[in-house]
C-alpha cells in the first residue's frame, strides 16, 4: 500500500519521491570536517539561473551571510599549506600557560636559563605541540548558495606531543548558515526552494589522545 511504501521509505531515510540519495543538510556529527554530501545526479534539481540571483539570495540570507567564511565566486587561496603553517607555528605567540612552565626536571632543582634561552625553548615547544586551524575553500556545488564555504581542518600530519603519541584533534566548531536548495515531489509534480540550513565547522584544534 502507499502508506507501507512511506514508512519504508521514512526507515531507510528515503525521500517519498522515491530518490536514494541524499542528505538534505550536513548530518551533525563529532567527526569534522563535514563529509561530502552525495548529490541526485540528475540536473532537473539543480537551481535555474532565475533561481541564483544575488540581490535576491543575499536578502533571504540576511544577516548570516558571512564574507569571511562564505563566497559567492570563486575565492583565493585561503589559508598557507600544513608545512608552511607548522614551520610558522613557533613565531605564534606563546599562550599565558606555557610561559608560566618551569623548566626542568619534576624532582629536583629548577632549570636555570638565561631569558633568551628560555624563550628559544618555549617557542621550539610552541612549534611542536601547537595546533592551528588550517583553512581551505571547499566547493559546496550548486545547490548550496553561497557556494563556496572556508573550512577549517587539523593539522594531522604528525604528532603534537613529546614524545609522541598525541595528534591534533577539534575541540571546538562554530555553525554558519546557508541556503540549501531543496526539491519536493518529483518530475513535474515537483515544488524547489531555497531554505536555510547550518553547516559546522571547525573554529578551534587541540593536541590531544
Amino acid at each position: 500500500t502507499a502508506i507501507r511504501a512511506l514508512l519504508l521509505c521514512l526507515c531507510l531515510g528515503l525521500p517519498a519521491g522515491g530518490q536514494p540519495f541524499l542528505r538534505l543538510r550536513p548530518s551533525p556529527s563529532d567527526n569534522l570536517p563535514v563529509k561530502d554530501i552525495v548529490e541526485h545526479p540528475d540536473p532537473e534539481y539543480d537551481p535555474k539561473e532565475q533561481d541564483l540571483d544575488e540581490r535576491t539570495l543575499r536578502k533571504k540570507l540576511g544577516s548570516h551571510f558571512d564574507p569571511g567564511f562564505m563566497a559567492v565566486a570563486v575565492p583565493g587561496p585561503a589559508n598557507a599549506s600544513g608545512a608552511a603553517a607548522a614551520a610558522g607555528r613557533g613565531r605564534a605567540a606563546l599562550p599565558a600557560e606555557l610561559r608560566r612552565l618551569e623548566l626542568g626536571p619534576a624532582r629536583g632543582p629548577r632549570l636555570r636559563l638565561g631569558k633568551k634561552a628560555r624563550r628559544k625553548v618555549l617557542q621550539w615547544l610552541w612549534a611542536h605541540t601547537h595546533c592551528p586551524v588550517l583553512y581551505a575553500w571547499k566547493d559546496l556545488g550548486v545547490r548550496f548558495w553561497p557556494r563556496y564555504i572556508k573550512e577549517g581542518n587539523c593539522l594531522a600530519e604528525k604528532s603534537c606531543s613529546l614524545p609522541e603519541g598525541m595528534f591534533c584533534k577539534p575541540v571546538k566548531s562554530v555553525t554558519k548558515t546557508f541556503l540549501r536548495w531543496h526539491c519536493q515531489g518529483w518530475s513535474s509534480q515537483k515544488y524547489c526552494t531555497w531554505i536555510p540550513v547550518q553547516y559546522p565547522l571547525i573554529s578551534e584544534c587541540k593536541c590531544s589522545c
